[in-house]
């Protein structure tokens, strides 16, 4: 038949939350972080508040994958409540902003840490990036299992350093260090935002870390059991996530002054080399293959939007092709990775590309989330394997807080956002080219 393989465990689930969070994120988005708040307690405040809003997030997918247990996660959310323009535009911007500059991203960053390791050119950084995306495009097109084992051992990895940084700042670090007299100097010729912009950005860079927590609901369609495991695994890998993100920055809070940690393109590194010699280049390494099984994360998750849309009839109907042994949508894997590869070629400004991605992913997660007041109100005598805890306020705080980003993001980076619309544009002129192509009355009809 051809159908997706349910082979997914609850274990794999976590690990997809878990790898698709905790990547390369923190370790480069401290830094901004820092440079934009200057003051210890407002940077773990931050990642505290951004915490909370992603776990308010992940308790309000919980029922919606446990609702729509099927392959496309948000995808399918937001063709239920909206119709199916809405959720082709998620799977476009997934394919054109979200996933693939995620992806080229995060291979840009596997290729600069190991250039630590192994001094090498600029050029040679775009080509071990390449490689990078080639590889796990290999691997995922095996299947979601080879997918999951990939993913546990590389979120291995990714927990190995991370407990390197915690145990070493814990044990050797001290708070003396930042006795809040340290002001990070102003950027030259830049206007300072207000606490409250300055809030806002510093949030981008949060987001950009934990984003990835909704990628598990994709695959509830090959989860052994959709309805008791998707939102286990959402709110476990969730909670996970946010303890390690809070232990993390304390460590490098205790190894780095906050002006140094500012200033720092390796904030990692920089706060390990000075305690051992050595641990500079074993953390560069650690994070060279964390942000690689990132990578290998979202060349598994995402596909599968793309193959719900093709099914569906609102996308290229080669996005919906299995590979006949392996079961796995090779072809819209094979877009993906050719798009990013794309814009590693393309692209040279790794803190835009994180606003870009970021400012076009959240419109999404608000409108979807949004999602779960629709059907509380259209099905409410649907069963529901899990009920969001706090309902109607945990919603509304994941969907007040996000607004707030994106509305700030628009205002502090406007470039960004504009590129990102414009390519939003783009998706509606390819959704009614695509629509003239069909004179059947079956794909019309599932607009209705």
């Amino acid at each position: 038949m051809n159908q997706l393989k349910r082979s997914l465990s609850l274990t794999g689930i976590i690990t997809v939350v878990v790898g698709s969070c905790i990547g390369a994120g923190i370790f480069f988005t401290p830094a901004e972080i820092a440079a934009t708040l200057k003051e210890p307690s407002l940077i773990l405040s931050v990642w505290a508040l951004g915490g909370i809003m992603v776990l308010s997030g992940a308790l309000t997918f919980a029922e919606l994958g446990a609702l729509f247990p099927k392959v496309g996660g948000i995808y399918q959310f937001l063709k239920a409540a909206y119709g199916q323009l809405v959720a082709y535009l998620y799977g476009w911007m997934s394919l054109l902003v979200i996933v693939s500059g995620t992806i080229a991203a995060l291979s840009l960053v596997v290729a600069e840490y190991l250039s630590v390791v192994f001094p090498m050119e600029e050029g040679s950084k775009t080509v071990v990036a390449l490689m990078v995306i080639s590889t796990v495009t290999l691997v995922n097109g095996l299947g979601a299992k080879q997918g999951e084992r990939f993913s546990l051992v590389f979120a291995a990895s990714k927990l190995l350093g991370i407990g390197l940084i915690v145990l070493i700042g814990f044990i050797l670090g001290s708070w003396s260090i930042n006795d809040y007299s340290q002001i990070v100097p102003p950027e030259t010729g830049m206007q300072q935002p207000g606490l409250a912009a300055a809030i806002g950005l510093a949030l981008v860079g949060v987001c950009f870390s934990f984003g990835g927590f909704q990628h598990a609901s994709y695959l509830a369609g090959e989860a052994k059991s959709p309805k008791k495991d998707i939102p286990k695994g959402l709110v476990g890998g969730v909670v996970l996530v946010m303890l390690v993100y809070l232990l993390a920055n304390l460590a490098y809070l205790r190894l780095l002054p906050v002006a140094q940690m500012a200033t720092s393109k390796a904030v990692a590194a920089d706060a390990l080399a000075p305690v051992f010699g050595w641990s500079g280049i074993t953390v560069a390494l650690l994070i060279a293959l964390s942000s690689f099984g990132t990578v290998g994360i979202y060349t598994l998750t995402a596909p599968r939007i793309y193959f719900a849309m093709s099914r569906d009839r609102s996308f290229f109907p080669f996005m919906g092709r299995l590979h006949s042994k392996t079961k796995a949508p090779v072809n819209a894997i094979l877009i993906q990775s050719g798009w990013a590869m794309l814009l590693v070629l393309l692209w040279g400004n790794l803190k835009a590309l994180v606003y870009y991605v970021v400012f076009a992913d959240w419109v999404f997660l608000i409108l979807a989330a949004f999602s779960i007041f629709l059907y509380r109100k259209r099905l409410p005598g649907q069963h529901r394997p899990y009920k969001t805890f706090g309902y109607p306020f945990t919603p509304a705080i994941f969907i007040l807080v996000s607004l707030f980003i994106v509305g700030n993001t628009l205002i502090q980076a406007p470039i960004s956002a504009t590129i990102a619309v414009a390519c939003l544009i783009s998706g509606l002129l390819v959704y009614y080219l695509l629509r003239l192509r069909q004179p059947t009355t079956e794909g019309t009809k599932q607009d209705d």
